[in-house]
Order: C-alpha cells, then sequence, then structure tokens
C-alpha cells in the first residue's frame, strides 16, 4: 500500500543553460519600485485578469507603475491594488505607450488586434488567449516544462524589443505539469486524456451561472441558461468548443497540438476527450501514458515528488487522491492515482489523475511566472 505524503514543490530551478535572472516559480521580492517595469493588465475586469492582480500581489511582482485597462463599459471603475485605489481605463492603442509588460486576457480578438500594437511600442506580451499559439514565431511557455523557449526574449530596459510570449491552454498546462517529468524520463509515445473541465475556463459569467442554476434547481426552478444551451448544474457534458470536422472540438485540438510544440515533438501520439463538469474553478484531468522506456511506479513517483510546481496527493490506503476542490485556490497540480497500466504487460504504461486550478496555474499564475522570468 503507497501512502505519499502531500509533498510541496515551490520552487522552480532552471536548468545551467539559463541564467540565473530566468527563475519561474521562485518569488521576486520587491513590488513597487522605481527601477521595476511598467506592467498593464489587460482585461482586468475579467476573472483572470482578477487574478492577475492577486498574483501579482501575492508575489510581490515588481513594478514602477501600473496600468489596469478593459473595455469602454468597464472604463472608470475603480479597484484597488496594494493599498491603492487605480481607475480601469478604456483599452485603446495609445493605452501601451511606456509599458514593459502588458498580460492579455481579453479573448483572442482583443489580442490579435492589440497585441501586435503593443509589441510594436516596445512591450513584451504575455497572452492568455489562443490567438498566437501556434504561431511558429510566438513561444508557447510553461515556465517548469519549457523555459528555454523564450530565453530569447528580454525587456527592452535589458536591450530587449517587443514580443509576444503565448501562455498555452489550462487543460494542457495541468496536463503536462504532471506529465512533462515523465516524459523526460522515459520518453511519452501516446498519451490518452480525458479532462473534467470547471466553469471558470468559460469565464466569470459561466461560474455566476454556475451557482445561479445550482440555486434554481434546488429550488424547482427552471434554470437560467444563457452561456450554455444546457443545464450545467448537477450535469455533464461535451466541452462547448466549437467541433471541428474530424469530431473532435477545438479544446480537444489544443492539447493535441500544444503538447508537440511545447515538448517540440510532433511524433507523439495524442488523443483527447474534453467535458465541462458542474465545478467551479479547477480542472480534473485522466491521464493514459505509453511510454518508449519502462517505468514502474515507484520511480514515477520519486521523480513527481521533484518536479516543481507539482504535489503528489496519492493515499490509497485512504482513498485520498487530489480533487477539483481541494486545489481551488492553490498554485501546485496534484497528482494521485497512480498505476501500472495493467492492459499493458512490458512496464511502458501508466495511468494519473491530475487536478489544478484553471485560474490560477491554468491561466494567471503561469503568466506571472512567465514575466518574471523577464526580470
Amino acid at each position: 500500500m503507497h501512502s505519499t505524503a502531500y509533498t510541496r514543490h515551490l520552487l522552480f530551478t532552471p536548468p545551467p543553460a539559463l541564467s540565473a535572472r530566468r527563475r519561474a516559480s521562485s518569488t521576486v521580492r520587491m513590488a513597487l519600485r522605481e527601477d521595476g517595469p511598467t506592467v498593464a493588465v489587460v482585461g482586468v475586469t475579467g476573472a483572470v485578469g482578477q487574478e492577475f492582480l492577486q498574483v501579482l500581489s501575492q508575489r510581490d511582482f515588481p513594478y514602477s507603475s501600473l496600468k489596469l485597462l478593459a473595455s469602454r463599459r468597464s472604463a472608470g471603475k475603480q479597484i484597488p491594488f496594494q493599498g491603492k485605489m487605480y481607475t480601469v481605463e478604456e483599452l485603446v492603442p495609445e493605452s501601451f505607450d511606456g509599458v514593459d509588460i502588458a498580460l492579455f486576457s481579453a479573448g483572442g480578438g482583443i489580442s490579435k488586434e492589440l497585441g501586435p500594437v503593443a509589441v510594436e511600442k516596445g512591450a513584451i506580451v504575455v497572452d492568455n488567449s489562443s490567438a498566437f499559439r501556434m504561431d511558429p514565431n510566438v513561444p508557447l511557455v510553461i515556465p517548469e516544462v519549457n523555459p528555454e523557449a523564450m530565453s530569447h526574449i528580454r525587456l527592452k530596459g535589458r536591450n530587449g524589443k517587443g514580443a509576444i510570449i503565448a501562455n498555452p491552454n489550462c487543460s494542457t498546462i495541468i496536463c503536462l505539469m504532471g506529465v512533462t517529468p515523465l516524459h523526460r524520463h522515459a520518453k511519452v509515445v501516446r498519451m490518452v486524456v480525458s479532462t473534467y473541465q470547471a466553469a471558470s475556463g468559460a469565464g466569470a459569467a459561466a461560474m455566476e451561472e454556475l451557482a445561479l442554476q445550482t440555486s434554481e434547481v434546488l429550488d424547482g426552478k427552471k434554470p437560467t441558461c444563457k452561456i450554455f444551451k444546457q443545464q450545467y448544474a448537477f450535469n455533464v457534458f461535451s466541452h462547448n468548443s466549437s467541433l471541428l470536422p474530424n469530431g473532435y472540438n477545438e479544446e480537444e485540438m489544443k492539447l493535441v497540438k500544444e503538447t508537440r510544440k511545447i515538448w517540440n515533438n510532433d511524433e507523439v501520439k495524442v488523443t483527447a476527450t474534453c467535458m465541462r463538469v458542474a465545478t467551479m474553478r479547477a480542472h480534473g484531468e485522466s491521464v493514459n501514458l505509453q511510454f518508449e522506456n519502462p517505468l514502474d511506479e515507484d520511480t514515477a513517483r520519486k521523480i513527481l515528488q521533484k518536479a516543481p510546481g507539482v504535489v503528489i496527493i496519492d493515499d490509497r490506503e485512504m482513498n485520498n487522491f487530489p480533487t477539483p476542490l481541494g486545489v481551488s485556490n492553490k498554485d501546485e497540480v496534484a497528482v494521485g492515482r497512480i498505476r501500472q497500466d495493467i492492459s499493458r504487460d512490458d512496464n511502458r504504461g501508466l495511468d494519473l489523475w491530475v487536478c489544478g486550478d484553471q485560474i490560477r496555474k491554468g491561466a494567471a499564475l503561469n503568466a506571472v511566472q512567465i514575466a518574471e522570468m523577464l526580470l
């Protein structure tokens, strides 16, 4: 019986080839300071935008000034940050004058329109949308997984110039945080993923609708269905992204394509089934792995215990494993249900259960970690 403790690994140590300044998860303890970068948060009134502010504050991200940007209808709102009130400004091209780092989470359309404008003005854009992820000239980065992909990018104050860095999709980040350490050891040749995705992936309005529907259904009322076309509360349904001619939806193909790009491996075989479940802000993912080289479950645990940003919750005796509720509002991705794939008899298959907070590591935290690597 395995009873693995809840082991925390919060600090990321970059490969020797990277300079000491390219830290990912290690917190930079400075906050407001004259020589810090000018930071803009685009889409600040959304779920991820609000989480950007929380993460920046909690990690004491250094900044000399802060711009909070959103649509015209949100302009003028007052938002507190580190003891000061900031006025939300309308997002326009001139918003990026003098900006060093722009954290974008306002949708792909806004990113495509104004991301290049910010770059032209010298800013490093960390974009949370899908707009640039598969652009071969844009690095797609998980700091604990492939920090070297952005090693050529520097702030303009450090002899750099404007650039875009893409944040991967939330389900990809959470999956690869748990799988990549094993891939490095035994090389994944095939991965089968089934995701159980929370409301937060569809934005703050979806979270509000899930809460409203839950109350309505319990009161015997007809649920309000504005964000989704069907009842979400007490239900599970196929992910609401568009279906493609091959029968996969866009969310599933993101996992396939992004994994290959991040691992720099077009040969790895990936298939996915993505579902919406009635949880609020954290995803769960069932992952089946086939390896080129043998890997037993005990070795896998030892590898994951040392992995940055990962915790193991794998107590068979107490039937205690990761849950979306348990990882909500936490930085780490939790891995459990680590077991040999009994459909194979060559020690080249494992099954995992991975959970992570979609808004934090799946979006805002990963973006801020990318920004930290620029410092």
